[in-house]
């Protein structure tokens, strides 16, 4: 277990030092091609990304997990329903329903992963049209309280790109029933459903909060000039290349004991 190295000069946005003690680990399986984002991510939170290898028999001292995205094993059979077998992914389920709740992002087939394996509830399958979606998406934050959202506020709408050809989520509706009575719904497409997931449903709970997952990519929103249609602004003309780091910062407040 190493850390991963960055490439080029990042600085952390973080000015808390303390925050660089908190370990996220991210897992790499064959075909996972957005590790080395999720990890400058972290480091621009201010964080310490760790490398966890699929076939590692052992978490080691990490304090979080994402699981990034891209096309583990080629999606072949479904997207994530082989990865949901590797040796790392039982010590992550295990972790994620301990006492200890090790807190646990899931991106697109990250997402996909965690419904195959059961952490959330649901499943993924081909988007309604039938094609692969590349676009910048808004998003409205319908749940603030998980260990990947404190930092953002109920009801806030950010932008983040978008990746996939099995993005749509779905469940049979006393599942859906359940996710919005018990507020684990925790983003939701606005102005366009992508994918055509029920509900407009972009990213969900489970019931501690602590494991989340989710089909678009803050990875890819952190960096100010690299971010959504750089320069793209909100209604109050501020930048939104940023608007997915606030996934980062968060689990590290979470970790390092700090209040919403």
């Amino acid at each position: 277990m190493t850390s991963i190295p960055l490439i080029g000069e990042a600085v952390a946005v973080a000015a808390e030092p303390r925050l660089a003690g908190a370990k996220i680990g991210v897992v790499t399986f064959p075909g996972t091609l957005d590790d080395r984002d999720a990890a400058r991510a972290v480091r621009l939170a201010g964080g310490t990304a760790v490398s966890l290898w699929h076939a590692d028999s052992e978490l080691g001292d990490v304090d979080a997990v994402i699981i990034p995205g891209g096309f583990s094993y080629g999606d072949y059979l479904r997207a994530g329903a082989i990865s949901r077998f590797a040796p790392l992914m039982s010590k992550i389920i295990d972790a994620a329903n301990s006492d200890a709740k090790l807190p646990v992002l899931g991106i697109c087939n990250g997402f996909q992963i965690l419904t195959e394996s059961h952490l959330l509830p649901g499943s993924m399958i081909k988007n309604d049209h039938l094609k692969f979606i590349c676009r910048d998406q808004t998003l409205r934050v319908e749940n603030a309280n998980t260990a990947w959202t404190v930092d953002y506020t109920d009801g806030q709408e950010i932008i983040v790109p978008l990746k996939n050809q099995d993005g749509q989520y779905i469940a049979d509706e006393k599942t859906l029933d359940a996710l919005e009575a018990e507020g684990r719904v925790v983003f939701r497409y606005v102005g366009f459903n992508p994918n055509g997931s029920r509900r407009d449903i972009a990213g969900i709970s489970n019931a501690a909060g602590n494991v989340v997952g989710l089909m678009p990519h803050p990875e890819h929103a952190v960096e100010a000039g690299f971010g959504p249609e750089s320069g793209l602004t909100g209604s109050a003309g501020d930048s939104r290349d940023t608007d997915g780091l606030g996934f980062f910062t968060s689990v590290l407040t979470k970790i390092v004991g700090g209040d919403k």
